[in-house]
Parts: C-alpha cells; structure tokens; sequence
C-alpha cells in the first residue's frame, strides 16, 4: 500500500493577500458597484472618465487613457509610437513575458539589453550600446526603448532618456508595478513619450479585476490612442485605422475610483514594511549571506525582493516549512522564454544563438520577493525577517 503523500505546511503569512484590503473597504466597493448598477452604464463611461482625470491628476501626467488591462495599455502605446512590422524595440530581459509580448504582438522584433543589479532596471551603458549596435548593421528602425519600473522602484531614467534623445527614439514606460513611483527625473509615467500601468489585482493599486492605463503627455498620441482602444475609431461608425477593443469597463472603474484615495498612505507603508525588513536583514546583507534592495525616496515597494547568491530555493523551502510564503519574480527571463526561441538565428550545429545577459540570468537565479502587502502587521513582518534568517544560517 502506497503512502499518502504528505500536506505542504499551511500558509501563515502568505506572499500576497488581498483579503484585509477588500474587507476593510466593503463598504466604498459596495458602494461603488451599486452606482455603476443604478446607471446602466456598464462600458466605458462616466467612471473610465473620472478614473482618467483622478489618475492623471495622481501621476502629474496631462493625459491618461483606461483601458482593459496592461497588456493592452501598453500594446496601445507601442502602436501609437509607430512599433509594427519592420520596425524593433529595445527592451529589458528581466521582466514580466508581457513586455514582450505586446511588442511582439505589434509585430516589431525585440532586442534586449542587459540590467543593473541595483535598481534590476535597463542598464543605461548596456542600453547605449545596445542601440549603436542596432543603428551599425543598419536594420530595421527602433521604434521605441522600453525601461520597466520593477518592484515599484523606477529604472535610472535620467541616462536612459538621454540615449533615447540622442538616437531620435521615444521612451515607452513600463510602469505596470510603479504607480506612484518617484525617481530624481519624475513620476513613473511622466517621463517619456508615453507609459502603460496595470490595475491587475496584485497591484498597488488593483481592480477587482483587469484594468491599465496609457499615460502620456503629447494631446495627439493620446488622441491616436483612445482611437485605437476602440476598433480605430473616435466617432461611432467610422474607423480611421484597425484597432481593437481595448476598453476598460465601468465596473472596473468605479471601484478603482474607490481605492486611489487610500494609495498614498498604502504606498507608505509599504515603505514602513520595507524599512522594518531592511533593519531585520542588515546583519545577514553584511555578512554576504544576502543583498538587500534599494530604497530610494520614491520607491513604492510594489515588491521587497532580496538577492540570495547561494540556495536561493533551498531558503525558499525552508521558509515555506515556516508557514512564510515568498515568490520568485522572475525564475525565466525573457531571452530564454520557450517563445523567444525561433527568433533567433541558429549556429552551425543547430543550436540558436540566445543573447548574453548575464546579470538578468543571475538575477533569475537569486531574487526572491518576501511577503509584501499594506496590511501586513509589526510582528508578521518580523516573523517573516526571523524565518529567512533562519533559513539562511541553518
């Protein structure tokens, strides 16, 4: 007779959860969601409408476009800055595969350039060379360069925009996971020609639901987008170019409208959480065991996510045993997706040549993000801190 296998320990503290958030503001999405019933206005109206001014208000950006989730919100913008087919895109490999995706999707080709350790950013050196690269084998144009603000915390755009200047080429930001962000160039979303942000549910600032974002500050780009959004049209009938739908529903809306009021004070204590975890940790970032991250003023800690240089799963495990959920964000990079594959060119033998990126190779190899949400208590914090402590010194 076979033994049973045995039950995975119970999660005490999970990773993410979004259980506190949701019953502590019941009754604003209560709310929320019986105004949008009373008015029969299910897609795309006066809640997308309000939701884009408050937004774009939060962000200090002239224009935001909802629409109905990241994916889009930033294909959107892609398409809008002129990515299609016999054009290319510079971006980062340690990402979410939806970066890649929606260039992909526009049918630009992607080239990648590698990250900083620091910030897991788009290296600005590493990007510079990229392009010069692009512009000597004189191929297709770059349509665009996109940075990924991860973690909450925003790529060093200062430099980034520079390169982009130089070489005539807009900046598209990823600001899935930054809403709210703040570096020494400006808000997440503020600084290039456009940006796109999710309201997926993990987020920041999450929906009940999918939603995003376009930002931008170019009154024509945003025309071209909201166009775009709807099936290319902006009057009912008439299609100056093939879109898609993209919108966002008012459902969605309202109760995001609910939450953006209470992100500030989430954000700051995500910055709390992230300050107790850095005091915990600091004896076992000192002693190499583990680097911590970075934490600028203008972080929103969307995750805490340190670097193990040596067993990283094994910790994991051991957490896990301690009832600490954690997560591993991300354990593929893009280059090495199973997708990404057929697009390279093969070497003699059959064999394709994947780009080298070392240090997103190993910061796949090493991240892992421990618990992190607003509603975390004092004491879940430390016991999180005291189980990876433990891990690390067993």
């Amino acid at each position: 007779m076979n033994n049973p296998v045995p039950a995975p320990p119970p999660i005490v503290i999970p990773q993410f959860s979004l259980a506190r958030q949701t019953a502590a503001l019941r009754p604003q999405l209560t709310q929320a969601m019986e105004r949008v019933l009373a008015s029969g206005r299910f897609v795309q109206g006066p809640e997308t409408e309000a939701l884009e001014k408050k937004a774009a208000a939060a962000l200090g950006v002239h224009e935001a476009i909802a629409c109905a989730n990241g994916t889009d919100a930033l294909h959107l913008a892609l398409r809008a800055a002129g990515a299609g087919p016999g054009t290319a895109v510079l971006t980062t490999p340690f990402t979410f595969f939806a970066t890649v995706g929606a260039i992909l999707l526009t049918g630009a080709e992607v080239e990648f350039a590698d990250i900083t350790p620091g910030t897991f950013g788009l290296d600005p050196a590493q990007t510079a060379a990229a392009v010069r690269r692009h512009k000597a084998r004189r191929s297709t144009p770059l349509a665009a360069i996109v940075p990924v603000h991860l973690y909450g915390g925003m790529a060093d755009m200062e430099p980034i925009l520079a390169v982009a200047r130089a070489a005539r080429v807009p900046v598209i930001e990823d600001a899935a996971q930054a809403f709210g962000a703040r570096s020494p160039a400006g808000g997440a979303g503020a600084l290039g020609l456009a940006a796109a942000f999710s309201f997926y549910p993990t987020k920041n600032l999450g929906a009940l639901g999918e939603g995003g974002m376009v930002t931008t500050g170019d009154a024509r780009f945003a025309t071209r987008v909201r166009a775009l959004r709807t099936h290319g049209s902006l009057h009912r009938y008439r299609h100056e170019e093939l879109g898609w739908n993209a919108r966002m529903d008012e459902m969605q809306a309202a109760l995001l409208r609910a939450k953006l009021p209470y992100l500030s004070a989430w954000n700051r204590r995500r910055r709390q959480i992230a300050a107790q975890y850095a005091e915990a940790l600091e004896p076992l970032a000192a002693a190499g065991k583990i680097v911590l991250p970075a934490r600028p003023a203008g972080h929103v800690f969307h995750q805490y996510t340190v670097r193990i240089p040596d067993g990283r799963d094994q910790v994991r495990a051991a957490m896990l045993a301690q009832g600490i959920g954690s997560e591993i964000y991300y354990p593929i990079p893009a280059h090495r997706q199973p997708a990404m594959r057929q697009r390279y060119p093969r070497l003699p033998g059959g064999r394709r040549q994947i780009p080298q990126l070392p240090e997103a190779d190993r910061a796949a190899a090493e991240v892992l993000s421990l618990p992190m949400f607003p509603e975390l208590t004092d004491e879940e914090v430390a016991r999180a801190a005291a189980a990876l402590r433990a891990a690390l010194e067993a």
